[in-house]
């Protein structure tokens, strides 16, 4: 069994935390990513599993065993960093073998364990060379043959793809998920590109200064974040989010940001009267933003008259940045939109999609199981 349980873990450098209080259970043979910006202690929480920084608090266990003052040889990983770390002088099967001839394995099962963590990364014809007559997209894939042929209970990915080009990223991102199925082993990934979480992970959790902020699917985490970091954080483009005054209005809840009023769902109406006479943070995203003329029917929509500012045609969509007296919006919308910069247009608010947040907290307004009921 690989599980890994960090039980309230805490990282301090000095008075600082780098994690703080982080407390995360990761069943055998999931996909686990960890997400979030530069700084937010990411990276440090899988160093701290692998053993490369000392636990300041808490423990951690892999499977049965609690690993948190043992050496990283001893704690049965293997980690692919954001470096892939080859020997320059050393053909790529020595690379590969290297690990394994350290720790004394027999030369026959070295030559079976490379040779099938090659063709499992199709690098069998790279066996020969070195590692400067390769490509970047190689050199990664070198450096997850060197964590395969391990055959740990764990796999760490620290944000192994962040050299790559992004049409290689997006490849390469594909080839690690195929991975994960045909090993069927635990994987923790490191990455600050939620693009790469959400296409990935069997969970992700999301993390800000530290502090695990929520841990879900990623349909959850898309559809139910917990406060305004995570439904900003997920997610691309970016929610909308602007500033909102709670009234009522002919026997509903009307939303008042200013240059535009919109009524509020009746599916929303309980959780949204404590707020009444307040000011929150209306949450939209912009595929939820709708072009008038091409608004899916059966929505609860609510119309907008805002001014364009920018479009960007996409192919597929087309993102129109608008402004709303002085509040910008961006809208993800039909491609056959008639939109132009300057000009006046209709768009229509799938209201049944909103999101609402307490403007001091940032936390959600939605009961997270009602909202899941409902959905």
């Amino acid at each position: 069994m690989a599980r890994v349980l960090y039980q309230h873990v805490g990282k301090r450098f000095g008075t600082t935390y780098a994690v703080r209080d982080f407390d995360l259970d990761i069943p055998d043979r999931e996909f686990l990513v960890l997400v979030g910006p530069s700084g937010c202690g990411k990276s440090t929480a899988l160093r701290l599993l692998a053993g490369l920084e000392q636990v300041s608090e808490g423990d951690i266990f892999i499977g049965d065993r609690k690993v948190t003052h043992l050496p990283p040889r001893d704690r049965d990983i293997a980690m692919v960093f954001q470096s892939y770390a080859l020997y320059p002088h050393m053909t790529i099967y020595d690379n590969v073998a290297f690990g394994l001839q350290l720790r004394k394995v027999p030369k026959r099962e070295i030559d079976r364990r490379v040779k099938e963590a090659a063709g499992i990364l199709g690098i069998q014809e790279l066996l020969a060379r070195k590692p400067g007559q390769l490509s970047g997209g190689q050199r990664q894939r070198v450096a997850v043959a060197r964590a395969i042929v391990r055959e740990p209970s764990v796999f760490l990915l620290d944000e192994p793809l962040s050299n790559l080009d992004a049409n290689l990223r997006v490849h390469t991102r594909t080839e690690i998920s195929k991975l994960h199925q045909r090993l069927g082993t635990t994987f923790i990934y490191v990455t600050h590109d939620q693009v790469e979480a959400m296409t990935m992970a069997t969970r992700i959790a999301v993390m800000s200064r530290g502090v695990i902020q929520q841990v879900g699917t990623p349909q959850e985490l898309y559809n139910h974040p917990v406060n305004r970091f995570v439904a900003g954080f997920i997610g691309s483009p970016a929610m909308n989010f602007l500033d909102a005054r709670v009234e009522r209005a002919d026997g509903g809840i009307m939303l008042d940001a200013g240059p535009f009023q919109v009524p509020a769902p009746k599916s929303r109406l309980r959780e949204l009267e404590p707020y009444v006479g307040k000011t929150i943070v209306f949450g939209i995203r912009p595929e939820n933003v709708h072009d008038r003329q091409f608004a899916p029917q059966g929505i609860e929509g609510a119309p907008v008259s805002a001014k364009v500012d920018v479009t960007e045609m996409m192919g597929n969509e087309v993102f129109v940045y608008l402004l709303a007296g002085e509040l910008p919006m961006l809208a993800q919308v039909d491609p056959r939109t008639e939109a132009r910069p300057q000009e006046e247009m209709q768009v229509v608010l799938d209201m049944d999609r909103m999101h609402a947040f307490d403007s001091e907290t940032g936390d959600s307004l939605f009961d997270r199981a009602r909202q899941m009921a409902a959905a």
